[in-house]
């Protein structure tokens, strides 16, 4: 159980036939708020259309844009075991029975946060087709859940932004407490995933269980720093701040042309630059799209003149969340 008790009444007269819900990829990290901070964006995402069906339980119909990586069984696919998890605890397991279709939009391993956009869209779309009985706050601890059994370990950096919008702070996770960070009116991204394989598991196993306390004061520093640019729209301040001295150095090691690319980056205006969750994926962030799209195309060559294919995103900040199509 996720959640002490949940009294929530389901009107079955109410309940949708089918719903299509979009929920959107995710930068964690911030560069310097390792667990705490994560933003969301435009594009890439996923999506979920789900159906309800006479016969109770929850089935996955199809998976698209996963070139076979995910499981069908519904037991063991985030998406349907947490839908799954939900209607058990709203008590209405045996009552409803939804079939899932997923597409994804994205692609996984890249750092953006492919199974929290994932998990979150099914279970808005769960709770859109049962008449939104609970608010997002309610959903977010089934996010997390949805979190741990994709990589084993339930943390909100990435379901946070996805399902809540905009930027947003993990002041703490033993009880959960989200926090909607504002966003000034010109912050962009500008994403590549170079094709790599950098697993989630593998890039957290890296990081060193201990810290020297003289980087975390120069951490708790630049947090401090970027969460007060935020509130300020002070873009000098968010760049002074957005710099990671504990993460960084040990994930880069797992990224070919990190440095190279973070150059381009800073070279061509970016406030910073740095790793998009555990990667691969980088993020440049910017005052402005323009100069987030010529950074992306200058990495991107970059890396094609080395052999290396890329994705590209160029993104504002997505103040929205998931959304019902």
């Amino acid at each position: 159980m996720v959640q002490d008790k949940i009294n929530k009444k389901i009107d079955f007269d109410q309940v949708l036939d089918e719903v299509r819900v979009f929920a959107p990829a995710t930068v964690a990290n911030m560069i310097c708020g390792f667990d705490i901070l994560g933003f969301a964006v435009d594009s890439p995402g996923d999506e979920v259309k789900m159906y309800r069906v006479a016969e109770p339980g929850v089935r996955i119909r199809s998976i698209q844009g996963d070139e076979g990586r995910l499981p069908l069984d519904p037991d063991k696919n985030t998406v349907s075991a947490c839908v799954a998890m939900l209607l058990h605890e709203l008590g209405v397991a045996n009552d409803i029975g939804v079939e899932i279709e997923l597409i994804k939009h994205m692609p996984i391993g890249s750092g953006l946060g492919s199974s929290s956009a994932s998990t979150v869209a099914g279970l808005f779309a769960i709770n859109t087709l049962l008449g939104n009985p609970l608010t997002k706050e309610e959903l977010m601890p089934f996010c997390v859940e949805g979190e741990r059994l994709a990589c084993g370990h339930g943390h909100a950096d990435n379901v946070a932004p996805a399902l809540m919008g905009g930027i947003t702070l993990i002041r703490g996770s033993e009880p959960l407490d989200i926090i909607k960070l504002p966003v000034p009116a010109n912050l962009f991204a500008g994403i590549v995933f170079p094709q790599v394989d950098v697993p989630t598991r593998d890039a957290r196993q890296l990081i060193k269980e201990k810290v020297l306390l003289k980087d975390a004061v120069v951490q708790w520093g630049n947090i401090a720093g970027l969460i007060t640019g935020l509130f300020k729209s002070d873009y000098d301040l968010i760049s002074r701040s957005m710099h990671d001295v504990l993460i960084e150095p040990t994930r880069a090691i797992l990224i070919p042309e990190f440095y190279t690319m973070k150059q381009i980056a800073l070279d061509n205006g970016a406030l910073s630059f740095g790793i998009s969750g555990s990667g691969p994926s980088v993020v440049a962030i910017t005052q402005g799209e323009a100069i987030a799209q010529e950074i992306v195309d200058k990495i991107q060559a970059h890396l094609s003149a080395n052999g290396i294919d890329s994705l590209k995103y160029v993104s504002s900040v997505n103040e929205e969340g998931p959304k019902v199509l």
